[in-house]
């Protein structure tokens, strides 16, 4: 049982939940939340994203994504006995039709609550999005994830929407211009930390496809590095990057004139300094075992940056 334990829970990637987790308790916590209470601290504007309907939608969120990592699995038997032989779950630990039933359990159970929030907040397109993503994870699986450059927009807008439906769930129309001015401010964070979160997912997916060119090969993908070559995905992995690290300049000329002292260090130690090295290296990685610690430093970049949000605290 502790080997079928940690398998599962090997399967369904659990600290890519934990992040997912962290994402939404960092933007909820210290960006949306504040923004409500930004115009006039003495009476906070109401807001429809309820404590409680934030928890549901957050799990909602981790259900969804942990049947997509064992739906991808189930799919990618054969390629990840080429891959990754020593860390596979699928019919070496747990059998296909136990991950297959886990997929649609834990998929159903997140459309659900999903759903629930959606009806509690009057806002039909949040379960018609939780929807869409299980779909759209599923046919990433089975088709997507083998065609050139389209699963890595896929996953790179899935990433996004962790952020991005946090705002979405307060969106409403409204004439009311102290609503117009707290909208304004969170969809500017949204689409900062959305478009971060896109643009280093899109990186790391490129990378990710380097890495596993063995078995994506064999077994008839079409992803980046096999069509083009290496050194287009490197040139388009390493274009992306720079579009990345000059907006985060841009960002922090923007902050620098508000003085905010601790983000503009906190960015420019664990965000642009990392993220050169990152574009440097990609160039002169040849082997797998570089090409994968690239892939987990891309990680971290995403990693400080989510946790930039916390730093909002201080400015």
């Amino acid at each position: 049982m502790p080997q079928l334990f940690r398998a599962f829970f090997r399967l369904i990637r659990w600290p890519n939940l934990v992040f997912i987790l962290l994402t939404q308790f960092l933007f909820y916590y210290f960006i949306l939340l504040p923004c409500f209470i930004y115009v006039n601290p003495a009476e906070p504007y109401p807001h429809r994203l309820k404590p409680l309907l934030f928890y549901l939608l957050s799990f909602s969120s981790v259900l969804i994504a942990a049947a997509g990592y064992i739906i991808n699995d189930y799919f990618d038997l054969n390629i990840d006995r080429v891959n990754k032989p020593n860390r596979m779950v699928v019919e070496k630990v747990i059998k296909r039709r136990w991950t297959i039933l886990w997929h649609w359990l834990l998929s159903g159970i997140g459309v659900v609550l999903g759903v629930y929030v959606s009806w509690a907040i009057r806002n039909p397109l949040v379960g018609l999005a939780n929807l869409g993503c299980v779909v759209l994870l599923y046919f990433y699986s089975t088709t997507f994830k083998r065609k050139l450059l389209i699963g890595n927009v896929i996953i790179s807008l899935l990433t996004a929407w962790v952020i991005l439906v946090l705002f979405v769930c307060e969106a409403r129309i409204s004439s009311d211009p102290v609503y117009k001015e707290i909208s304004s401010r969170l969809f500017k964070f949204a689409i900062v930390y959305g478009s971060f979160a896109f643009i280093i997912s899109l990186v790391r997916e490129v990378v990710k496809d380097i890495e596993d060119m063995d078995g994506d090969a064999k077994y008839g993908c079409r992803t980046m590095p096999i069509v083009w070559g290496v050194n287009v995905a490197k040139v388009f992995a390493g274009t992306w990057l720079a579009v990345l690290i000059g907006s985060l300049v841009i960002f922090q000329f923007y902050i620098l004139q508000k003085a905010w002292w601790p983000l503009i260090l906190y960015s420019v130690i664990l965000l642009d300094l990392p993220s050169i090295w990152i574009l440097r290296k990609l160039y002169e990685a040849q082997t797998k075992a570089q090409v994968h610690r690239l892939s987990n430093m891309i990680k971290a970049v995403m990693l400080a940056g989510i946790l930039s949000m916390f730093m909002l605290n201080w400015v």
